[in-house]
């Protein structure tokens, strides 16, 4: 079948909320005690609150899971498949998925659980926190035809949190490049690390410089900036600004969901949650 575009499976300019997984196995924060059912329950709690609070889509990431590894272990990739199995009965919106940092694995994951999105950093050099990265679009997309998952949508994240590209091109030169060269479906661009925002001059050069691809804000949104970003971009991911207390680690909160959802709906011009 042929591949999908964004606007396909999202209305316009769609929030996405996370839904950060507690530690998993193998993580060294990973709590015995309550296990991978603990797990579940933690993500099927926040699963409902941003559904019931209107977000347009989630996507399930292992954002908990620190130091992060550059290549995800089996015990990881199998937990996030079994709570995110086990919850696919509640799913009502689109859903992604995003293994810290391993864009193999995120395809991989993605195409077993029916993901309609991905996101990760498949392209480019970086020096980061937890090493080196050198990623090859080619071998992610590779993989996603040959798991014969054509339709699932690839967000390109090209200025990864907690690190530093070592290509000295401009950012809307590179988001520029990488669209010609490896047909993102989308192009996601952070801040400096998670619940940071870019500023919104980078964001327009970056929308100018690009044009057909949509263009993601992955960081730092909030009910105070969300409508100036809407003007910009195609869409957002929030995480941290859904938080109790403002805690990436935190449960979601259900006002802060109902807050931000409020400022987008007005942003976007529509008066209903759905």
């Amino acid at each position: 079948m042929d591949k999908l575009h964004f606007n396909n499976f999202f209305k316009a300019k769609p929030v996405i909320g996370m839904l950060h997984f507690p530690p998993l196995p193998g993580s060294p924060d990973y709590d015995e005690q309550s296990g991978v059912d603990g797990i579940l329950k933690w993500v099927e709690k926040d699963l409902e609150v941003l559904q019931d609070n209107g977000v347009d889509a989630v996507m399930f990431g292992n954002e908990a899971d620190r130091p992060y590894l550059l290549k995800a272990d089996a015990a990881t990739v199998a937990a996030m498949a079994y709570v995110i199995g086990r919850l696919s009965s509640k799913l009502r919106v689109p859903y992604g998925v995003d293994v810290l940092w391993d864009p193999e694995a995120t395809v991989s994951l993605g195409a077993s659980v029916g993901a309609k999105f991905v996101r990760e950093v498949f392209t480019g050099l970086y020096a980061s926190d937890m090493g080196v990265w050198n990623r090859a679009a080619g071998r992610a997309q590779r993989l996603r035809r040959y798991l014969c998952a054509n339709q699932m949508l690839m967000f390109y994240n090209i200025n990864a949190e907690f690190a530093s590209s070592v290509d000295s091109r401009e950012i809307a030169v590179i988001a520029k490049s990488v669209e010609f060269s490896s047909k993102p479906d989308a192009i996601c661009i952070s801040g400096g690390m998670t619940g940071s925002p870019p500023d919104l001059e980078t964001l327009r050069r970056v929308k100018d410089a690009v044009r057909t691809t949509p263009i993601i804000m992955n960081t730092g949104v909030t009910p105070a900036n969300v409508g100036q970003v809407l003007e910009v971009v195609d869409g957002v991911i929030v995480g941290t600004a859904l938080k109790v207390d403002n805690n990436t680690w935190a449960a979601v909160d259900p006002s802060r969901v109902a807050a931000l959802m409020r400022a987008a709906r007005e942003a976007r011009g529509t008066s209903s949650a759905g």
